[in-house]
């Protein structure tokens, strides 16, 4: 396995429209995340992935976007941007910009061409079809809720939307469609941009039958997602798309792949192959899911969760690359779903840090994550902004009669607004986000959770991330070593060990706020020694017995075996 750059790096995740407002607007802009950088030196930081700056007409944050060469107007200008790139790269801080091209806004120039006419050159840029007497051309259901298919009056024809209405999808099949965005792709590269996340990209295939979805008990619309997601063409287009743009760049891609298997996370990964270096897959973020998809709520067990990350561990080990995250804009906060975020915040958060930062694989953090952020409870929906709560909550009480109370607390769970509710930066009005009216409200508890007071406290969240990133840039075994899942059945303790050539750590992280006892096989005449840990009461001793270790409530510690 070769050594690159972005397998030693670490990746922080910023959601602009939440992270720091400059002008007091109440939206997060570009100035205010260059006010920021040094902050992220700090904490160690090596690659930034900027979620949507483009222009859009922010029908869903950005997601939805209208020029792929220019900067939206909240957001800043391109002289902005194009500071925030110097100042990064001054700070030794690359950046990675989210590439969208599933779908476009239907305000982009393209879909206002391909809607203009049916003869139009550019029609084709998206997927048009008649519809099947008098209904849309398939019964797929759309993520946001709703039909895929919009009626366009003017043609007579459906276009596809397997987001929002106004998130057109794009026509892959078109050949000068592919050529445009890689045109566009360069552009940025030539910038001097460090690499591209990329939007759910695994849909950009679709199956040209176009058959109708399964329709589940109680469900008006079909389910076309194994029509569309790790479609018939993805690998070509993801191979082409490597040869005509990525493999002239020393890059970071990393493709979001909802539905993607370890099986095929390879595919997409193995070098030899020539598409990505590494795949967000969904499994574990998919735990406690049901039949009402993610807002179903149902327990979730640990050995179900190792059992899934030891899975993507094991089986790209060899060949592809693991990206590693708890976080991201569309995940609730993770000491709130797999930590304990009341009596246990600090201690829960640093164990799950350790836990993730500590396997094999790119380790992503999500803004906030590093202060251990949680999830916010809004008590009326009127506080909500995205576009996915909105639909759900209008299609669960309006439609189908759920009880408000039963709804609002899927929200609280699961919803996306956990995950943007403004960076917590000083106990001031606001969080010290903005001076202005934020456009969403900040989580009350910033006054005790926010930046400055991590800064102050040497035993914070904060140093915590920080010590691990310093431990991944000074120990090749964090980077490189083979992953070995051990205590596979507890139910109590995620534990496992890294091996590299003569070096060997112990992992050791209790998910549970009760002491447990670690006894791990073949370890009963071996010590180790202390790399990290998180325990309330420290211990001078140089090392340790391994057969019987006791854990704290959620206490992590990593032992260099001896």
């Amino acid at each position: 396995m070769s050594k690159q750059w972005w397998k030693e790096s670490v990746v922080y995740q910023i959601y602009p429209r939440s992270f720091n407002d400059s002008n007091g607007d109440g939206i997060g802009d570009i100035p205010g995340i260059i006010e920021k950088l040094d902050y992220l030196a700090k904490l160690g930081i090596d690659v930034i992935w900027l979620s949507p700056v483009y222009d859009s007409p922010n029908d869903d944050n950005g997601y939805d976007i209208r020029d792929y060469h220019g900067i939206m107007a909240e957001f800043g200008t391109m002289a902005d941007f194009d500071r925030l790139l110097d100042e990064a790269h001054q700070r030794q801080i690359k950046i990675v910009m989210d590439l969208v091209v599933n779908h476009t806004s239907d305000e982009h120039a393209w879909f206002v061409e391909s809607k203009s006419a049916k003869d139009h050159p550019k029609r084709d840029y998206y997927i048009w079809k008649e519809g099947v007497d008098g209904q849309p051309p398939t019964n797929w259901e759309s993520a946001f809720s709703g039909s895929t298919w919009e009626y366009d009056e003017a043609s007579g024809e459906y276009f596809l939307h397997i987001f929002s209405k106004k998130q057109p999808d794009l026509n892959w099949e078109n050949p000068d469609m592919r050529k445009d965005v890689y045109r566009m792709m360069k552009w940025w590269l030539d910038k001097g941009i460090d690499g591209f996340r990329m939007d759910v990209i695994n849909f950009i295939s679709k199956d040209q039958s176009y058959p109708d979805g399964e329709v589940q008990e109680g469900k008006e619309f079909g389910n076309g997602s194994p029509y569309y997601i790790n479609g018939p063409r993805v690998h070509e287009f993801l191979h082409e798309m490597n040869q005509e743009v990525l493999s002239q760049y020393d890059i970071l891609t990393v493709g979001e792949m909802p539905g993607a298997t370890p099986e095929e996370g390879k595919l997409y990964t193995a070098e030899d192959r020539q598409e990505l270096n590494m795949v967000f897959h969904f499994e574990h973020m998919d735990l406690g899911g049901g039949e009402l998809g993610k807002w179903s709520m149902n327990e979730w067990k640990l050995t179900d969760l190792k059992k899934i990350l030891s899975k993507w561990q094991y089986a790209l080990e060899n060949e592809g690359w693991n990206s590693l995250y708890w976080n991201n804009h569309d995940q609730p906060r993770v000491v709130s779903r797999f930590g304990n975020d009341q009596a246990y915040r600090q201690k829960s958060a640093k164990m799950l840090a350790t836990c993730l930062h500590m396997m094999k694989g790119t380790p992503y953090i999500y803004q906030g994550e590093e202060l251990g952020m949680t999830n916010v409870a809004f008590s009326s929906i009127d506080d909500y902004r995205d576009l996915e709560i909105l639909n759900m909550y209008d299609e669960r009480v309006n439609k189908y009669g759920h009880a408000i109370d039963d709804v609002m607390r899927s929200i609280h769970h699961v919803g996306r607004d956990n995950a943007r509710t403004p960076m917590q930066w000083t106990a001031e009005e606001h969080g010290g986000f903005t001076s202005g009216t934020p456009w969403l409200r900040v989580n009350p508890n910033y006054p005790s959770i926010n930046a400055e007071e991590a800064l102050k406290d040497p035993e914070s969240i904060f140093y915590h991330y920080q010590r691990l990133i310093q431990l991944r840039k000074a120990n090749d075994v964090i980077v490189y070593g083979a992953f070995d899942l051990v205590l596979d059945d507890s139910e109590e303790i995620f534990a496992y060990t890294r091996t590299y050539g003569d070096e060997k750590l112990l992992v050791l992280c209790n998910f549970t706020n009760q002491e447990q006892i670690a006894s791990v096989q073949g370890f009963e005449s071996l010590s180790g020694s202390i790399l990290m840990t998180n325990r309330e009461e420290q211990t001078t001793a140089s090392s340790e017995a391994l057969g019987k270790v006791t854990l704290e409530p959620y206490e992590a510690t990593v032992f260099v075996v001896k």
